[in-house]
C-alpha cells in the first residue's frame, strides 16, 4: 500500500491553534518528564516529575494558561477548529479537576503519581548503555520525587481532600508486592538485576535501586498509617464528584441514571446472546456447562505465562496482516506491536502507544496475578482484538503516525476514554462481523467480555450513586436493594468467567476511578450509531474502509464532538 507523505503542518506559523498546541506540549513534558516518556517525547529520560505541591502548582499554572491561549486563538479553517474545540474540552475538564482537589489528591489500585512513577520504568531503553545511564538517574531520583508525593497527599489531607480508605489500604497493599516478593530485590531490583552493565554504572543502579525500594515501602506504610485513618469511610464518591468524573472520561454529559438503566437493557440482550451462542458450542448446554466443557479441555488451554504471551503475539501479528489493506490502511510503523508480560503481579491488562519516533512500538501488557499460570485462549482472542489491532493499538499508533492532519496534542496528548475504549470494544464486535470469531467458542469469549463491560455500567454507576437495584431486573438479583461493593463484586462474579483474584482488582479499580468502568460501553454506543447512520447516508456507495480511515484520522474527541464529525463523513 502507498503511504502519506509526512509532512508536519504544525510547523506552519499561520496556524495559531496548532502552534499554542504544540508549545503546551513542550512545556508539559519538561514539567511532566515521566508523562513525557508515556507520551514517547524524547528528552527528558533522566528526570522524574516532581510530585511536590511546587510541581503540581507549576502543572496547573501551565494548564490554565495554555488553556486561555488557545481559546484566543483564531482557527485557520476546519480541523483548526475541531482541534481547538478538543483542546478547549480537555483542559477545561483538567481545571475542573484541579478545583475539586481530585488532581492532587487521587489515589486508586490503578492510578495516582505512585503508579505512573513505578510504571515508567517499564518503557524506558533497557538496550544500551546510554538507557541504563537514564534508568539509574531516575532511579536516583525516587527517594526525593516519593517525598514530595506524601507532602502533597498530606497538605491535601489537611483540607479535606482525600480518597476512600479502602483505595489507601489496598495501595499500600500493592506496594508490598512491588518492594517485599520472597527471594527478589522488588521490581527495581529485578530491573537491575538484568541490566548486563558492570563497574560503577551497574554498582551504581544496584545503590540506587535499593533505595529506590526503600522509598517505595516508606509511601506504602505512609499510605496505611498515615492515609489510611483519615480516608473516606464509604466508598461512594456521589453525584458531585461522579459527574465530573463522567465528564472526564467520556466527553460528554449523560443522564446517568438513564444510561444506568441502558446498562441493565444491553447486559440482558448480551446474556440472550450468549445462550444462544453456547448451544453451538455444545448443542443443549447452558452457558455456564459449555464454558465448563471448554475449561476442561485441554486443547483449549495455555500451560504458563510466556507460552500465553507468545501465543498472544502469534495472533497480535497474524491480525495484523490479515486486515491490513483489506480492511484498513495501517501504517508502516503501526505494523508493529509488543506483547509483554507486566513486571507486577496486580492483575489488569493495558496498552501503551508507541514513542513518537516509533523507535519504541505500541505494547500490550499482561499482570498476571499471583497463582495464575493456566490461561483458556478462547476468552482472550477478542482481548487481543481490543488491545492491538483494529482496537488501541491501531488508533493510537495511526493517529501518532498522521502529522499532516493532526497537531502534536492531539496525536500525543489527546485521550478521551470513551472515545479509545469505545472504539477498542467497537472494534472487538467489529471482528465478529468480518469473521473472525468464526469458532463459537471464541464468539462466547467475545460475549462474556461484552457482558463484562455492561455489567460495569451498572455497577459504577449503581454503587457510587448508590442507587437501588430494580425491583423487576432481569436477573432476579438482591431487587430493592441498595448498591454496596460486596453487591457489586457479587453481580460481577454473576456475570463473569474472570478468575477471581482479577475481578476483585476489577472492583477495586471501579471504587477508585468512578466514572471510567462505563465509557466502554457507552463509547462503543456511539461508534456503533455513528457508523450505521453513515451507511444509512452513503447507502450503496457506503465503504466501510473509508469510513474507518476517516473516523481515525479525526484523532480522539470527546464523545459529544465525536458524533457531530462522525456526521459529517
Amino acid at each position: 500500500m502507498s503511504e502519506t507523505p509526512r509532512t508536519d503542518r504544525t510547523d506552519r506559523t499561520d496556524r495559531p491553534v496548532d502552534a499554542a498546541s504544540d508549545r503546551y506540549v513542550e512545556e508539559y513534558a519538561a514539567l511532566d518528564p515521566v508523562g513525557a516518556t508515556y507520551l514517547g517525547v524524547a528528552g527528558h529520560e533522566h528526570r522524574l516529575t516532581d510530585l511536590s505541591p511546587a510541581g503540581y502548582d507549576a502543572r496547573e499554572e501551565l494548564t490554565r494558561r495554555a488553556l486561555a491561549e488557545v481559546t484566543a486563538a483564531t482557527p485557520t479553517d476546519e480541523r483548526e477548529a475541531v482541534a481547538r474545540d478538543a483542546f478547549r474540552e480537555r483542559l477545561g475538564l483538567e481545571v475542573d479537576r484541579y478545583d475539586a482537589g481530585v488532581v492532587r489528591s487521587e489515589v486508586s489500585v490503578i492510578a495516582s503519581g505512585l503508579h505512573e512513577l513505578r510504571q515508567v520504568f517499564d518503557l524506558m531503553d533497557t538496550g544500551s548503555t546510554e538507557g541504563w545511564e537514564a534508568v539509574d538517574a531516575r532511579l536516583a531520583a525516587v527517594p526525593a520525587a516519593l517525598e514530595g508525593f506524601r507532602v502533597t497527599l498530606a497538605e491535601e489531607a489537611a483540607r479535606g481532600r482525600v480518597c476512600a480508605t479502602r483505595q489507601y489500604v489496598e495501595v499500600a497493599e500493592q506496594v508490598r508486592g512491588w518492594t517485599g516478593r520472597p527471594g527478589t530485590g522488588g521490581v527495581f531490583g529485578e530491573l537491575v538485576a538484568r541490566s548486563g552493565q558492570s563497574g560503577a554504572l551497574q554498582a551504581g543502579l544496584e545503590q540506587h535501586a535499593a533505595a529506590a525500594s526503600r522509598a517505595l515501602a516508606d509511601t506504602g506504610l505512609f499510605l496505611e498509617d498515615e492515609m489510611a485513618p483519615r480516608g473516606r469511610e464509604r466508598d461512594a464518591v456521589g453525584r458531585e464528584a461522579y459527574a465530573l468524573a463522567s465528564r472526564v472520561f467520556l466527553g460528554a454529559e449523560v443522564d446517568l441514571e438513564a444510561t444506568y438503566l441502558w446498562g441493565w437493557e444491553e447486559l440482558h440482550r448480551i446474556t440472550q446472546d450468549m445462550a444462544r451462542t453456547a448451544d453451538r458450542v455444545l448443542p443443549g448446554a447452558t452457558v455456564d456447562q459449555a464454558v465448563a466443557a471448554l475449561e476442561a479441555d485441554p486443547a483449549r488451554t495455555i500451560h504458563g505465562r510466556e507460552a500465553f504471551r507468545d501465543w498472544m503475539q502469534e495472533l497480535a501479528d497474524r491480525t495484523v496482516a490479515e486486515l491490513d489493506g483489506v480492511h484498513f490502511d495501517i501504517p508502516e510503523p503501526a505494523r508493529r506491536i509488543e506483547c509483554m508480560l507486566a513486571p507486577t503481579n496486580d492483575g489488569g491488562i493495558y496498552y501503551t502507544g508507541p514513542s513518537e519516533d516509533f523507535s519504541r512500538p505500541g505494547r500490550m501488557w499482561w499482570s498476571v496475578p499471583d497463582g495464575i499460570d493456566d490461561f483458556a485462549p478462547w476468552k482472550e482472542v477478542t482481548t487481543v482484538f481490543h488491545e492491538g489491532v483494529p482496537g488501541h493499538h491501531l488508533q493510537v499508533a495511526q493517529t501518532a503516525y498522521r502529522s499532516e492532519l493532526l497537531n502534536r496534542w492531539q496525536r500525543l496528548m489527546c485521550w478521551v476514554s470513551g472515545h479509545g475504549e469505545g472504539w477498542a470494544l467497537y472494534a472487538e464486535r467489529l471482528m465478529d462481523d468480518l469473521g473472525h470469531l468464526a469458532d463459537p467458542a471464541d464468539r462466547l469469549g467475545m460475549l462474556d467480555a461484552q457482558g463484562f463491560r455492561a455489567a460495569r455500567v451498572v455497577v459504577d454507576i449503581g454503587m457510587h450513586l448508590e442507587l437501588e437495584i430494580p425491583r423487576d431486573n432481569p436477573f432476579g438479583f438482591h431487587p430493592g436493594e441498595r448498591w454496596t461493593p460486596d453487591l457489586g463484586l457479587a453481580f460481577m462474579r454473576q456475570h463473569s468467567r474472570m478468575d477471581d483474584p482479577s475481578l476483585r482488582f476489577e472492583v477495586k479499580r471501579y471504587l477508585g476511578w468512578p466514572g471510567q468502568a462505563p465509557s466502554y460501553k457507552v463509547g462503543e454506543r456511539i461508534w456503533l450509531e455513528a457508523r450505521d447512520e453513515a451507511r444509512a447516508r452513503g447507502g450503496a456507495d457506503f465503504d466501510l474502509k473509508a469510513f474507518h480511515r476517516a473516523a481515525l484520522d479525526l484523532g480522539s474527541l470527546g464523545l459529544d464532538p465525536l458524533k457531530g464529525a462522525l456526521a459529517r463523513l
